[in-house]
């Protein structure tokens, strides 16, 4: 196997067993091993089980990543752009913790450890969302006096209900287009929407 693939062979067996045996109940032997790579490759790549975790992490991040960015360059009006994307992040974050099992109580539990590997997610999809907004501005669709500011108060907002989301908390008794009528009065009062 070449070298280039090693690396995420590895992250992608960790988060594997991750979700099925538990952070704490992996071992780097049991990386190792199910990767069918020797501790030492394993420790080439990684010094510990919490540089394996936080790889792990930011291999998701990447992936939630990409699928904001297609949401970007959908050829859709920039006001059904912007509900989209927050949509899209909401779901696709919820759904990585429950897709990996156990790794929901760690992603809860050590959430600011998580932030570390966050940094750099979080500055792209306030460029997502910058870009989404100039597109609004630039179009007539949106009044809007700071997009920088406001890209990064709509990146705030929604990671800020990112927890009571994954948790089901956010209008748990009302159906998904009412919630997205909702959500949609919130934002469009926000950036002012014209149309």
């Amino acid at each position: 196997m070449a070298v280039s693939k090693t690396r995420p062979k590895l992250v992608d067996v960790a988060r594997q067993l991750f979700a099925k045996m538990g952070v704490e109940n992996t071992t780097m032997n049991d990386i190792a091993v199910a990767s069918k790579k020797g501790r030492r490759t394993l420790y080439t790549y990684f010094k510990s089980k919490e540089d394996i975790y936080l790889a792990v992490v930011e291999s998701e991040l990447d992936i939630l990543s990409d699928l904001m960015k297609r949401v970007v360059a959908k050829s859709k009006s920039p006001d059904e752009k912007i509900i989209e994307m927050i949509y899209t992040r909401l779901d696709a974050v919820k759904e990585v913790v429950y897709r990996n099992g156990t790794l929901r109580a760690n992603f809860f539990r050590d959430i600011w450890q998580v932030e570390k590997v966050r940094k750099k997610f979080d500055a792209k999809e306030m460029e997502l969302f910058r870009e989404i907004l100039t597109e609004g501005v630039e179009k007539g669709v949106f009044v809007i006096d700071d997009i920088d500011m406001t890209a990064a108060l709509m990146h705030y907002c929604v990671k800020g209900i990112e927890v009571p989301y994954i948790r089901g908390h956010i209008g748990p008794d009302m159906d998904v287009e009412t919630r997205k009528r909702y959500v949609a009065n919130i934002v469009f009062g926000a950036l002012r929407k014209t149309t």
